[in-house]
């Protein structure tokens, strides 16, 4: 018998346990059948070695597509040009938010997964960068546009659609579902067969389809393999944690939407060995590390709740929910990782702080962004109150100060919360905002009365390579000085993303934590003065080995045995290693 013939017998036999799990009433036989011949004629490398899917070389630029804007070009060209003059030498992955047609919420109420939104370009531009970079799409799995064929098709009672979306009573118990926004849950609509009222988790514009129908599974396997057709490598699952719904419980990662991503986890590993599956689930903590599943569900994970308490850190000078936090962090399991990140096109999420800031520590944080011209979104909870969501703001402005109000270490604090997050367990992933140092986007917001539109600023590009010719342009300065340290992470060891880590116990103004190769030859101390103060560090509360020489790597100082203090300035960071 051909070996292959047995590998299809052991994808046939996992994907009946899956979809016997998640429809334990249909013909599975069939449905498997149905899934192989989506991705029959698809194979695309020899799988990595689970300890090869990534390196310390592995760093992620998060981007729309018209991040940056040139007239005479069309967009995903304009992005080219900048990852080609700009980061080649400091990027390997590219994450290029949604590029379909869409009708709100830049991107993530999609019209037609299977076309390329003609304003950003086409097919052939979103291939051409995945031949020089891994590309990350998302699959916006939970919902689609209200303009959508599907739902075309559903109000008129036709299919494809016309089963294909989550209908609930308005007498049925919804109490307990959890939402991100403060909108109604249940929108009425006209359809052929009358009035229904369909699902709305994130706006009216984004009706949630409804997976307990197979056939809609069957519909996104179909885009994924059209993606990895087109050169996709990383599949980012969009709101994935809302994916299946049963009236009467939170409907919040229900087993039958682990049992998806199982599955999803299971076709890729088959017939695009190395692809990532990346799950976004901005929730709070012990939530999402369950994403890992038992290393059969995603291979990366958001560390979301670093963004929150890394700018908590840097506005109050207070280490300890920092620490507090990374010491009750788990190594992520063999074959797993972290996706490491302190901005993103949404905002700094503050579910993932609940339960690790003081509602009083929350509110201080809120205030003080509000100061620096950030802007909130709130959801709605169980008991029909509202609560903070999200901050929207520019990084780079959310650390113009501390909590005392605006001071001159802004570069330096922002500098230092980036170098925090490259030295983390994990891969570092830049929003193009922050690589930028892009300020709030005021006008962005009043034209779209959206508010994060404060963090989505489209660059002319023209503009931006006189601003990064500059010198004395802040956007020169920082990009110059995190693209310098991008490149230095990507020649130390200990910095591979499952590399061993530890956190260090020192004074409360720094947040300091040990890296150390996986074959124990190179260590590095991540020092980070968290303050507005200069401080003293004793070398010798780092316990170097003293047969060794050590210099630090971020400013090339190297310390003799003379060395016995330091003098760390404001925001000052340290890579203090022995090779």
């Amino acid at each position: 018998m051909d070996p292959s013939e047995n590998d299809d017998s052991a994808v046939h036999s996992q994907l009946c346990q899956h979809l016997r799990f998640l429809y334990p009433n249909a013909d599975t036989e069939r449905l498997a059948d149905q899934v192989i011949a989506i991705f029959d004629d698809f194979n695309s490398q020899t799988p990595l070695p689970l300890h090869q899917l990534w390196s310390q070389e592995d760093c992620l630029l998060i981007t729309y597509g018209d991040s940056i804007i040139d007239r005479d070009t069309v967009p995903l060209e304009t992005l080219q040009q900048f990852l080609t003059e700009h980061l080649k030498d400091s990027v390997s992955a590219v994450h290029v938010l949604p590029f379909c047609p869409f009708s709100s919420d830049d991107g993530f109420a999609v019209i037609d997964y299977n076309e390329v939104n003609p304003k950003l370009g086409d097919w052939s531009q979103i291939s051409q960068i995945s031949q020089r970079y891994r590309l990350m799409a998302d699959i916006v799995i939970n919902h689609v546009s209200s303009q959508s064929q599907w739902f075309q098709n559903y109000c008129a009672g036709v299919e494809p659609g016309a089963s294909y979306f989550m209908e609930a009573n308005v007498g049925d118990d919804l109490s307990a579902v959890v939402r991100p926004r403060a909108s109604p849950l249940l929108r009425p609509t006209e359809t052929a067969s009358g009035l229904k009222h369909v699902w709305c988790t994130f706006s009216h514009d984004q009706i949630d389809l409804d997976f307990r129908n197979p056939q809609v599974l069957m519909e996104f396997l179909k885009i994924i393999r059209l993606y990895l057709q087109n050169g996709v490598s990383i599949f980012r699952l969009d709101a994935v944690g809302f994916l299946w719904k049963e009236p009467g419980t939170n409907c919040m990662h229900l087993p039958q939407t682990h049992e998806v991503v199982k599955l999803i986890r299971t076709l890729t590993d088959a017939f695009a060995p190395g692809t990532w599956l990346i799950t976004e689930t901005n929730v709070p903590n012990h939530e999402n590390l369950t994403y890992f599943g038992n290393r059969n569900e995603a291979h990366v994970i958001y560390n979301f709740s670093l963004a929150p308490l890394l700018v908590h850190a840097l506005l109050t000078g207070k280490t300890e929910y920092l620490k507090r936090w990374m010491m009750s962090m788990p190594p992520a399991p063999v074959g797993c990782t972290y996706l490491n990140f302190t901005a993103s096109h949404d905002g700094i999420g503050m579910r993932p702080a609940e339960g690790l800031l003081s509602d009083e520590e929350q509110l201080q944080l809120v205030e003080t962004v509000g100061r620096f011209g950030g802007r909130i979104s709130t959801r709605r909870t169980a008991d029909g109150g509202q609560r903070v969501y999200e901050l929207n703001v520019a990084l780079f402005d959310a650390l113009k100060g501390t909590i005392d109000g605006e001071d001159e270490w802004q570069v330096e604090r922002f500098l230092c919360s980036q170098t925090v997050m490259m030295g983390l367990e994990g891969i570092p992933a830049f929003y193009i905002h922050s690589l930028l140092a892009t300020a709030n986007d005021q006008a962005g917001v009043e034209a779209t009365q959206h508010n994060r539109s404060i963090n989505r600023h489209k660059w002319d590009w023209q503009e931006l390579q006189q601003r990064l010719g500059d010198e004395s342009s802040v956007h020169h300065q920082v990009f110059g000085e995190l693209t310098r340290r991008m490149q230095l992470r990507r020649r130390h060891a200990p910095f591979h993303p499952n590399a061993t880590q530890f956190t260090l116990q020192l004074s409360d103004a720094f947040f300091a934590f040990w890296r150390q190769s996986t074959d124990r030859s190179q260590s590095i101390f991540c020092v980070h003065n968290m303050t507005n103060t200069t401080q003293e560090l004793r070398l010798s509360d780092l316990n170097l080995i003293s047969t060794d020489a050590w210099y630090d790597a971020i400013s090339g100082r190297r310390f003799d045995e003379q060395t016995t203090v330091l003098e760390v300035t404001p925001y000052q960071s340290l890579w203090i290693t022995n090779r």
